[in-house]
């Protein structure tokens, strides 16, 4: 039993945004049928390599898994027939076409919604639907005119992208949780709903503190590298053999570090007893700090400021990450039908997310798909 059983969600997304809202409706137990374009598919069943052994792009199998697949020519007139008898009998719809795009193919929300009332329409966009409407949908763009690069990186530098393409991802998860919300009204009325998130108003939400700096005070924070603007010390320090970050996030911890550091001096300085005292003198403390780390190996450290309840570690590669998550016995990885995954995060005591299908080849669902439509 999973919590989304029986739900029905067509996906007209691709390559990151959409289909990651989808994949998580579907581990929680929809049906999600991935309409692709013939010949070519997703955009990213081609974005390789890396690719996985049995040849098909990793970054597609990223978000794709327990999904059925419908190659149909969306400019053609019996794909589109198909088309709108799937979003007729669709729970869920989502797209991440260029605005007006399902209007003008007669699968847009004020047309579904006459053929389809309880239709959950969610459509992901760049910059809104509005006077953004033209501007092209990019993670990397919403990255940079988002502010997300003008806080990431080295203090002067140019402005740093993340190392992952963020901005979809939480777009995705915006997106999957609007869904959520309309069935939940959809359960209490009938009604369904449209949905909207946009890349550009997703990132300034998950800007957080920063932007919260800025609406709140007028404050426009500037990148500090691997510092924090407003805790100290919460940043990367050097061990005697590598680097560890260490993230102090109150007066106690502060206390217990200096402790184990062997370093009670600084903790009864009257210029470090406070987070506010300790921002201000950052540089002073974080040179002192260097060197009493440089005395032991950062998996020392990490061993010895866990046991005293000081938040840090050391600075794994994704090798060392999932086999910490393993360790720990997170079950970060999961294998279907010979494919590696990576394990939904989501944690259900009853209704426990599920892997039923690896992600799908292009158009193999199609006489699937035309047998629950009845055609």
């Amino acid at each position: 039993m999973t919590a989304l059983d029986g739900l029905l969600v067509a996906d007209f997304s691709r390559v990151l945004a959409g289909p990651y809202a989808t994949m998580l409706l579907a581990d929680l137990g929809a049906d999600v049928v991935k309409v692709e374009r013939p010949g070519a598919g997703d955009d990213t069943r081609h974005w390789g390599p890396p690719h996985a052994p049995g040849g098909e792009a990793t970054y597609y199998l990223a978000v794709n898994r327990n999904k059925r697949s419908i190659a149909l020519d969306l400019r053609d007139e019996a794909g589109l027939e198909v088309a709108r008898a799937l979003a007729a009998r669709a729970d869920v719809l989502v797209e991440n076409f260029k605005p007006g795009t399902m209007d003008r193919l007669g699968l847009g929300h004020e047309t579904l919604r006459v053929l389809n009332p309880g239709l959950v329409y969610c459509s992901v966009t760049g910059f809104g639907s509005g006077e953004g409407a033209g501007l092209p949908g990019y993670d990397l763009i919403a990255q940079a005119v988002g502010g997300l690069m003008s806080v990431t990186g080295e203090p002067g530098g140019e402005g740093t992208k993340a190392g992952v393409a963020v901005v979809d991802v939480i777009t995705g998860l915006h997106a999957a949780l609007g869904v959520l919300a309309a069935l939940r009204h959809r359960d209490r009325t009938g009604e369904g709903q449209r949905v909207e998130v946009s890349l550009l108003s997703s990132l300034l939400s998950a800007l957080a503190n920063h932007s919260s700096a800025y609406a709140a005070a007028g404050v426009v924070p500037k990148a500090m590298g691997n510092r924090h603007p407003s805790v100290v010390p919460y940043e990367v320090f050097q061990a005697a053999d590598r680097p560890i970050v260490i993230a102090a996030g109150n007066d106690r911890q502060f206390r217990a570090l200096c402790a184990v550091l062997e370093r009670p001096d600084l903790a009864g300085d009257e210029k470090y007893a406070t987070n506010a005292g300790r921002v201000a003198a950052r540089d002073r403390l974080v040179g002192e700090l260097n060197k009493a780390l440089a005395a032991r190996t950062a998996d020392e450290w990490f061993g010895l400021l866990t046991a005293a309840g000081v938040p840090c570690g050391p600075i794994n590669d994704l090798a060392a990450a999932f086999a910490l998550a393993e360790d720990l016995g997170l079950e970060p990885a999961v294998e279907i039908d010979g494919v590696g995954q990576v394990a939904n995060p989501i944690r259900l005591s009853a209704t426990p997310p599920s892997y039923r299908l690896p992600p799908p080849a292009l158009g193999q669902d199609g006489t699937w798909v035309r047998e629950i439509l009845g055609r």
